[in-house]
């Protein structure tokens, strides 16, 4: 570099030299490298494998929503401590809720092969607090002795109930399809395609079912509720699954070459 050069400078020119990540499975001979190479390690800190990590990520919300249901001292007014709600919405409501993170967790242990090894710790402690944080959130105006039930009563609360355990089911048939994808111990990608399991025909128009689905769970769940919290999270849950799914997505197209191209990334024709 010229000695007028900034450190900027040189962060940029050793950032185009190894801009190549590798995977543990790369074979040196197989590298564009000839009979020497320089590689870089980065420090990445502090780490936990992926299962520690969803495991911290879901049972949190699972415990804290039911710390709210059960109106544990000083959450509500005293005369409200250990008191149920009347409304049978709500109790159907702790039961989606409930259901919806023991699934997380048995996916978790059983079903999900995870392509990374491990996440930093601090964005394991920023995505706790995330999940936490909303799960208090929404469970203290759903379980609140104050909560009015949704506006269309039964109506509303049976059909969005409805949706809510249809996008389950689906949500989980295909985290089973991408679990049978891959076998044990390989990290062999192939197409994602549908099964005999007509949940798995959303793979005919997106890349990525298991967020549609993800997404329509909690959108049921807001009707269901009709809580502002709720909506806020599932809105803000579709942004971030927007932006994974569009990732996936391109990295399918790159990757393989006759790639389905009616396929969007999570809303079919639009997204």
């Amino acid at each position: 570099v010229e000695p007028y050069s900034t450190i900027a400078d040189i962060k940029s020119l050793v950032h185009k030299s190894s801009a190549k990540a590798l995977r543990d499975g790369d074979v040196l001979q197989n590298l564009p490298v000839g009979t020497s190479a320089t590689m870089y390690f980065r420090d990445l800190g502090p780490q936990l494998g992926w299962t520690m990590v969803f495991l911290a990520e879901y049972m949190g919300p699972l415990f804290t929503y039911l710390m709210f249901y059960l109106r544990l001292p000083y959450i509500y007014p005293h005369p409200h401590a250990f008191t149920s709600s009347p409304l049978t919405v709500v109790t159907l409501a702790c039961a989606c809720h409930t259901c919806h993170y023991v699934k997380r967790l048995v996916e978790t242990i059983f079903v999900h092969r995870f392509s990374h090894g491990t996440m930093p710790l601090r964005t394991i402690l920023r995505n706790c607090v995330y999940y936490w944080g909303f799960s208090a959130w929404l469970a203290y105006y759903i379980n609140h002795p104050l909560y009015s039930p949704p506006s269309y009563g039964d109506l509303q609360v049976n059909y969005a109930f409805a949706l809510f355990v249809l996008c389950e089911v689906g949500n989980f048939s295909i985290h089973l399809t991408l679990n049978s994808l891959r076998g044990e111990g390989t990290k062999c990608r192939k197409i994602p395609s549908p099964t005999k399991n007509p949940f798995t025909w959303l793979f005919f128009f997106v890349s990525c079912p298991n967020y549609t689905y993800e997404v329509g769970a909690w959108l049921g769940f807001s009707i269901m509720t009709q809580c502002l919290p709720v909506a806020v999270y599932t809105v803000l849950g579709f942004i971030q699954m927007s932006i994974w799914a569009r990732g996936k997505h391109r990295a399918y197209t790159r990757e393989f070459k006759a790639y389905p191209g009616l396929r969007m990334a999570i809303i079919p024709l639009v997204l």
